[in-house]
């Protein structure tokens, strides 16, 4: 079978479904591929930082990797902001999506949120936006690990003379978690914390 015998879904047939879930689960194998190739086309995004953007990805996650983190949060540092291309005005919730099936529930929480930590450094000083928008989630299991996302490695990448580690050095990562289980209970973990900053990991990277 090269191509399922419908044209509408409802006439679909057992064996044209189990051909398409085969194909489907053959292509999710590339998604970790994909991603990191649309991270490169971030470079066509938003303009006018002293670095791209595809430059504040790599140093978020650069920033992630030598505090010590955990590939979870390495990862979603790396694409917190992938869908400043597609998605700009509400890119965090886009990037949270991507990653939901995959990583802990805080760090999908994080990334889903950091849009609005994020008015903290610039909202007063546009008319319209709110810099205290982050205290709608005042009181939320994961405020602070959001706080702490925004202040280390999210507002503070936008620096050229940072020595940013290289985008293949992120690639392996990226894979390890794309490759999990989808929704697995031992990967989402409902309600646990892991630190973003481990001082003894981050003692063993940089030295």
């Amino acid at each position: 079978m090269d191509k399922v015998s419908f044209t509408q879904m409802k006439d679909g047939t057992k064996e044209d479904y189990e051909f398409l879930n085969a194909h489907e689960i053959e292509y999710t194998k590339g998604t970790a591929d994909r991603l990191l190739k649309a991270l490169v086309e971030l470079d066509e995004s938003l303009s006018g930082y002293q670095v791209t953007r595809l430059g504040h990805s790599v140093q978020s996650a650069t920033r992630a990797w030598r505090d010590g983190a955990d590939t979870d949060w390495v990862v979603a540092a790396l694409l917190h902001d992938i869908g400043d291309i597609y998605a700009p005005y509400n890119h965090d919730e886009y990037a949270a999506t991507i990653l939901k099936p995959f990583v802990r529930e805080q760090v999908t929480w994080v990334v889903q949120t950091h849009g609005d930590f994020q008015m903290l450094y610039y909202g007063h000083h546009l008319d319209g936006f709110d810099q205290h928008k982050r205290d709608r989630h005042a009181g939320h299991p994961y405020f602070d690990d959001c706080a702490a996302f925004c202040e280390r490695w999210d507002q503070a990448s936008f620096d050229p003379d940072y020595d940013d580690l290289p985008i293949e050095f992120f690639a392996p990562m990226v894979r390890e978690v794309f490759a999990r289980n989808a929704y697995d209970p031992d990967v989402i973990r409902p309600g646990a914390r892991e630190p973003l900053v481990n001082p003894d990991i981050a003692a063993q990277r940089v030295g």
